[in-house]
């Protein structure tokens, strides 16, 4: 319990840091909130309207303790741009994060696992020469490419996925869950995650291989080499499960770290998740718009590595007790 406070108070204070240093950078960045309002025919009197509704006729003191206190409260403050609660803009296009990143994660984690383990087990081959390479290439190649070659080949070239968007134009509904599990809303998921798998895969594959690695050259591989077992068995049922360890708390990592990388993938195919809407808050000067979405990001990165040290814990317990300890 006393390490749950400990990892609790330090989320908060993290949290806190980082909405801190969002509140005063972009205050401090040139261009003006009310840009999106002000035109020519705009008057003075209805300038100074405007900076009194949104309460920035207050000192920066001021507007910062408000901010803290609205925080607190889960109020993420008034959209400049939208006029709409921060906290309900964000909730709208969250979901479609999510499903990005979950379903990139699962088809990047689970190719990457198993073929990290087939080109351990092949180790000095021409397999292994030729599969390094091509890992090493797709993960360090910019995502913004990735996504414009899945975009030349599979929407312009042959055109059997949309080229951007969340759903067809004027297409209705009757649920939310109608919606996500329609076909129309897949075949514009498809493009995204498969380019985000592409970029994530490289990361378990290199780590699933690095440790069977190890594990290859225990005792109890010998062992099973001597009992006759065949490869199939040694590999997945003795060698993987040992080596999973790592990948599982990267997996739980790299949910957050996704969450705070799909700004590029989500532009690059105009998918309506918190990525482009952050991107576009910061081109609006929408100061709490890009807070919030800041700010949320933040909170999914704390949790997802707060749920990664749990489960290092609970998968071994060597970790345990040196923490109890």
């Amino acid at each position: 319990m006393r390490y749950l406070f400990n990892r609790l108070v330090h989320m908060i204070l993290v949290l806190w840091v980082v909405g801190t240093v969002l509140f005063f950078m972009f205050r401090i960045m040139p261009g003006t909130p009310l840009a999106a309002f002000i035109d020519q025919t705009t008057t003075a009197e209805q300038q100074q309207a405007l900076i009194a509704q949104f309460g920035l006729d207050k000192s920066l003191g001021e507007q910062y303790w408000l901010f803290l206190v609205n925080l607190s409260q889960g109020d993420l403050g008034q959209s400049f741009f939208f006029k709409k609660p921060v906290v309900d803009i964000v909730l709208e296009v969250l979901p479609n994060t999510l499903i990005l990143t979950l379903a990139s994660l699962v088809i990047a984690y689970v190719f990457g696992i198993l073929a990290g383990a087939w080109l351990a087990w092949k180790r000095g081959s021409w397999i292994e020469g030729v599969g390094i390479p091509l890992a090493l290439t797709t993960r360090a190649a910019p995502e913004f490419w990735l996504g414009m070659v899945m975009l030349a080949v599979f929407a312009f070239q042959f055109g059997w996925f949309p080229a951007g968007g969340a759903n067809a134009s004027g297409a209705a509904w009757d649920s939310e869950w109608q919606r996500i599990f329609s076909l129309d809303y897949l075949s514009h998921l498809a493009l995204p995650t498969l380019t985000l798998a592409i970029y994530l895969q490289g990361l378990p594959l290199l780590l699933m291989r690095s440790n069977m690695l190890e594990v290859l050259q225990e005792e109890f591989i010998t062992m099973g080499k001597m009992k006759g077992l065949s490869t199939r068995t040694i590999v997945l049922r003795h060698a993987a499960r040992n080596a999973l360890l790592p990948v599982a708390t990267a997996f739980a990592l790299g949910v957050g770290s996704a969450v705070g990388g799909n700004v590029v993938v989500e532009t690059v195919f105009s998918w309506p998740g918190i990525g482009r809407l952050l991107v576009n808050a910061v081109s609006a000067s929408d100061y709490p718009l890009a807070q919030g979405a800041f700010l949320i990001i933040t909170a999914v990165l704390i949790v997802m590595n707060f749920i990664a040290d749990i489960t290092y814990q609970l998968l071994d317990p060597r970790v345990r007790v040196a923490t109890t300890a």
